[in-house]
């Protein structure tokens, strides 16, 4: 049923906004109760980032982008690189405490927010809008990044978000605009303890998770492999033959060392001759519905440490899913196009959902003789990631088919082994699902302080 709301034209004029999306009623937020404020009154800097061309190999600085804002924090577990001037670098440079915003991308994704906690040097893209809160001001910094993700900052992120074909926008005089409710600094502070505990979490998780990474290369006697990218080589004709590959990545000597190296070594098998293991390509489609009604619709960028990033999943229509391109928990997909080789075990929360057309999924069906972490990690490795890549194919963007991913070697490690490396994949994936928590409990709070404020 069509919803009508007639507004006054005096309105748009303060807005300076004509389009009907911008007065929809369930955006609105009653500012005359209690101590509503213009977040600019707060900011020392309100900033767009870095417009230049990023690189993967890590010279220049770290630079953020959407991608790199989760669980409201700036993680650099995926980041790229840019290389920019001294002077450049010190008019971007990010700061404890800093708040990111994406200001621009399809509309879910728009406002997504996150604060800066790392240590080191960093910069920022230009699609990202830099929030910087003044020293001593009557708002903290996690509360304001707090705020922009409960209802009262999404509604306003949503009502001023300009839409475009397939992509929305909010931009950095607009944001200023926003309202935040100015809470007794004490109940502030409480929230800000939950982010920060929060963050400890998702420090531990990190940590965890390279401990894994260390012990599975430990394990394979890799820790100090350092094999070497070769300019030049030759490989007989003979070769080529063998296996219908005439493309020189192919041949790369540094796969044939990492792959002689595991064989000689350990019990190994291709993925196409362990016989417990299904593999099959995902599902396309572009009907996307809400998250109430629909199935979680896993793509490449929902892929993170191992897991699956559940805040950025999209959902479809549970008649439109392909029933072998289905997930159960315990699946472990990776990327086949782009970045190749980002993998991950498919968690609870994902279990029903499809996995989309850019990945491949691998279900165990005997854990006791290959578990599933540890295949997940393995994959996600250096080396396994190596071997992805030898086996791709293309010429202007790499492609993994399920075909080509089954010719990887597994290296089938004791299962006593394969057990303790998992351990600690589950402990990293513990702490971050408990720093989830931490977040969602502090998003509470805030809404709850508001309400209360109010209610007065």
């Amino acid at each position: 049923m069509a919803v009508i709301n007639v507004e006054k034209l005096s309105e748009a004029g303060k807005y300076h906004r004509l389009d009907a999306e911008f007065y929809q009623p369930q955006y609105f937020i009653d500012f005359s109760k209690g101590r509503w404020k213009p977040i600019k009154k707060f900011l020392d800097i309100c900033q767009y980032g870095i417009s230049q061309a990023m690189i993967e190999e890590p010279k220049g600085y770290p630079i953020f982008r959407m991608d790199d804002i989760r669980d409201c924090f700036l993680i650099d577990d995926e980041v790229k690189y840019i290389e920019i001037s001294d002077q450049i670098f010190e008019q971007f440079k990010l700061e404890v405490n800093d708040i990111l915003f994406n200001r621009v991308n399809a509309e879910e994704f728009v406002g997504r927010t996150g604060v800066f906690k790392l240590k080191g040097d960093y910069v920022f893209a230009s699609y990202l809008i830099r929030l910087r809160v003044k020293p001593n001001s009557e708002i903290l910094p996690d509360y304001l990044n707090l705020f922009l993700n409960t209802k009262y900052g999404k509604k306003q992120i949503r009502r001023y978000s300009r839409r475009a074909v397939n992509q929305a926008n909010v931009n950095a005089e607009e944001l200023k605009n926003f309202k935040i409710y100015v809470l007794p600094l004490d109940i502030q502070k409480q929230i800000s303890q939950i982010s920060d505990e929060a963050w400890n979490k998702i420090e531990l998780s990190k940590a965890l998770y390279s401990q894994a990474e260390n012990l599975l290369l430990e394990e394979l006697g890799l820790k100090d492999f350092k094999p070497k990218y070769e300019l030049f080589y030759t490989a007989n004709l003979s070769q080529a033959f063998g296996v219908h590959r005439v493309d020189a990545e192919y041949f790369q000597p540094m796969y044939e060392e990492i792959e002689e190296h595991l064989t000689k070594n350990f019990e190994t098998s291709p993925i196409k001759k362990i016989r417990y293991i299904d593999v099959t390509t995902g599902q396309y489609t572009e009907n996307y519905i809400s998250k109430d009604k629909g199935k979680p619709y896993i793509r490449g960028t929902d892929i993170s440490n191992g897991t699956i990033n559940t805040d950025s999943l999209l959902y479809i229509s549970p008649e439109d899913q392909i029933e072998s391109k289905k997930a159960k928990e315990g699946d472990v997909v990776v990327t086949r196009v782009g970045t190749i080789g980002l993998s991950a075990r498919v968690p609870k929360e994902c279990e029903g959902g499809t996995i989309s057309d850019n990945l491949i999924r691998i279900r165990i069906f005997d854990e006791g003789k290959l578990n599933s972490y540890y295949l997940a990690l393995y994959l996600g490795s250096s080396i396994g990631v190596s071997l992805m890549i030898k086996n791709s194919r293309g010429s202007v963007q790499q492609r993994l088919n399920q075909e080509t991913l089954k010719e990887v070697i597994i290296p089938l490690l004791p299962s006593e082994t394969q057990q303790k490396i998992a351990e600690l994949v589950k402990q990293s994936h513990k702490a971050r699902r408990e720093a989830k928590e931490l977040l969602e409990e502090a998003k509470r709070k805030v809404e709850e302080a508001i309400e209360n404020e109010i209610n007065k």
